[in-house]
């Protein structure tokens, strides 16, 4: 396996670029209640937003595991950036035309700018050491990425003056003039920080010469590791609920009446940093990554029955405890799903990449569903997802094909 052997520049640069994906889909918390009310629609179509952002995983995943292969992980994640620019731009003549349609489409572009990245970084601090202490290098990126969720909702409130339930859609087009700059000067300058080509285990030739990751030795294909697909599955309906808890507050507060909505959209945040620190401080020492998996699951269900059946006004509370349930989840599913994979490590990678796309089904049919039953009962999709993933966390993670 070829290694860095100074992590601390790698690991602050991918911080770096974790941050920036969760600034980008933290945007969405300020948008969806706003173009709920500029374009007076139901919250089912302005949770289109998301599903827009989170579909391109399903279509770019691939090409962008393609592309990695092709001119490695450095220029691929400054092509994101580009990508990333483009969507953002668009979002200009979407907010001047008041078009919900141009909206959806920029942000696809985004979401697609957002896949190529997380198909370059994701398994890039996986692999970047032990596969033992991959866990703990992912919290660490997790509390860069979720840092960002408010970060980018509080960016657009200070630059507009203005929560999003009093904003206007013209309020938005100079802030995205902003982003667009910045994301497109981020995209040249990616190319000159010192990251190199990185492989895991078995992906290279000689390696599998050596007997190294002799699982996959012989196999054809990424359908016949089926703890990577439990793997896959887990993480789509993490990355749904996950959405939920992250994207849902401020405007669940909305709809609850309380003062200063915003405020909100910080609180998941916190709570999913505070589980990535427990992570760094336990991982591997004292709690291994299925046992963080197992927790997490547990707490997630308690919390997920919590949201239903308490007063509206502590219920949104819960909410908060759902991202604290999440917050070791993605670390501990990548690197039980992405081992044993040999020469299959990117392949497989973009495999999981594109089950991020769960991030557009699961809060889409929240959305639909709080029109038709409310949104505090509406959370209770969250029940059957933390359901599978304890599956994956006791029995998934250990099937294996010879």
């Amino acid at each position: 396996m070829t290694k860095s052997k100074n992590y601390l520049i790698p690991l602050a640069i991918i911080g770096f670029l974790f941050f920036t994906v969760g600034f980008a889909l933290g945007l969405n918390e300020y948008l969806v209640p706003l173009l709920k009310g500029s374009l007076n629609i139901t919250s089912g179509v302005s949770y289109l937003l998301i599903a827009c952002t989170f579909s391109a995983f399903i279509f770019f995943s691939y090409p962008a595991e393609m592309l990695i292969q092709k001119i490695g992980y450095k220029k691929t994640m400054s092509i994101s950036f580009f990508i990333f620019a483009l969507g953002f731009i668009l979002f200009v003549p979407s907010a001047k035309n008041m078009n919900l349609a141009l909206f959806l489409i920029a942000s696809f572009f985004c979401g697609t700018g957002n896949a190529v990245l997380q198909a370059a970084i994701n398994p890039y601090i996986t692999i970047l050491g032990p596969i033992e202490s991959a866990a703990k290098r992912i919290s660490i990126m997790g509390i860069c990425n979720k840092l960002a969720w408010p970060a980018a909702t509080m960016f657009l409130a200070w630059i507009i003056g203005k929560s999003a339930k009093d904003a206007t859609l013209a309020d938005v087009i100079t802030p995205f003039y902003i982003i667009t700059g910045i994301f497109f000067v981020l995209g040249i300058l990616v190319l000159f920080v010192p990251l190199e080509e990185i492989e895991a285990e078995g992906e290279s030739d000689s390696d599998e010469a050596t007997g190294n990751s002799s699982y996959a030795n012989g196999k054809t294909s990424i359908w016949q590791f089926p703890h990577l697909l439990w793997g896959s599955l887990s993480l789509f309906l993490y990355v749904g609920v996950e959405t939920l808890g992250l994207a849902t507050a401020p405007d669940y507060a909305i709809s609850l009446g309380l003062a200063n909505p915003e405020m909100y959209s910080a609180l998941p945040s916190i709570g999913m940093v505070a589980g990535y620190i427990i992570g760094i401080l336990l991982m591997p020492k004292y709690l291994t990554q299925e046992g963080a998996l197992r927790m997490c699951s547990w707490i997630g269900i308690i919390t997920s029955i919590l949201i239903v059946v308490t007063p509206p006004a502590l219920s949104i509370w819960c909410v908060v405890l759902i991202s604290f349930a999440c917050s070791l989840i993605w670390p501990a599913i990548w690197p039980l799903s992405i081992v044993d994979l040999g020469k299959f490590t990117k392949t497989g990678a973009a495999f999981l990449v594109s089950s991020i796309a769960g991030g557009a089904v699961v809060p889409l049919i929240f959305g639909f569903l709080s029109d038709v039953i409310g949104k505090q009962y509406a959370y209770g999709i969250c029940i059957p997802c933390f359901g599978i993933i304890m599956y994956f966390a006791y029995y998934g993670y250990k099937i294996r094909r010879k």
